[in-house]
């Protein structure tokens, strides 16, 4: 066969003296999208870059360089997704631990609310002995210190419905006296989501005895916290 013409496809312009080829921009991108192979997206980004490099190397006749970069941006994208399973097998037992432990320190946050919803209602009872307890979660909120914002628990729970670390509190007074005094309260402590932000219900009153249930919302004749 002859020399290609030039202007023909297979005609390749000579490399001039001292000519040093440019890096592969894409086999760049191979490696440092490899250097990030413990994320899916960037081991596969890898592999494409890797083998879009190495094709226009080899084409260039020279004129580009980088094959050396382009693979190992995939032997590390390769790599990535290699470890795919093995990172989905070690998800699969770390999250049920990590849930049951998240849930466990819920519940110990949502005990101690409900000892600082005891402790201000108490508190609160003494201050406000002709009001008795307070009649809602805001009487026990910031304020000027008297009976209407009597500044015993923060804002966060001075609320109808206060949520926090997983869990939602209601605070409601019960019964009252033939002066208006109210001389019960209850505060219930459930769940944000059953399952997944705790397991157990909790209850308390003006006993500052706070119980517990796994099943359904507690109430006063649930069992007793140890």
């Amino acid at each position: 066969m002859g020399t290609p013409l030039p202007g023909s496809p297979a005609y390749r312009q000579p490399l001039p003296p001292g000519f040093e080829p440019p890096t592969s921009g894409k086999a760049i991108g191979s490696l440092i999208s490899g250097l990030f192979f413990f994320f899916l997206p960037a081991s596969i980004v890898a592999v494409i870059l890797g083998h879009l490099s190495l094709s226009d190397i080899r084409k260039s006749a020279g004129r580009l360089k980088g094959q050396g970069i382009a693979t190992a941006g995939l032997v590390l994208g390769y790599m990535g997704i290699a470890a795919i399973p093995f990172i989905l097998i070690i998800a699969a037992i770390a999250m049920p631990n990590l849930i049951r432990s998240r849930m466990a320190a819920n519940e110990s946050s949502a005990v101690g609310v409900l000892r600082i919803y005891n402790t201000a209602a108490q508190g609160y009872a003494t201050m406000c002995a002709d009001q008795g307890f307070p009649s809602a979660a805001a009487n026990l909120g910031p304020g000027a210190g008297d009976c209407s914002h009597a500044n015993l628990v923060k804002n966060e729970l001075a609320n109808a419905r206060s949520i926090k670390e997983g869990y939602v509190f209601i605070y409601q007074a019960r019964d009252t006296d033939n002066s208006g005094r109210v001389t019960s309260y209850a505060v219930s402590a459930d769940p944000v989501s059953p399952g997944v932000t705790g397991t157990k219900h909790f209850y308390t009153d003006e006993t500052t005895v706070i119980r517990f249930a796994t099943n359904a919302g507690a109430d006063s004749g649930s069992s007793p916290l140890e």
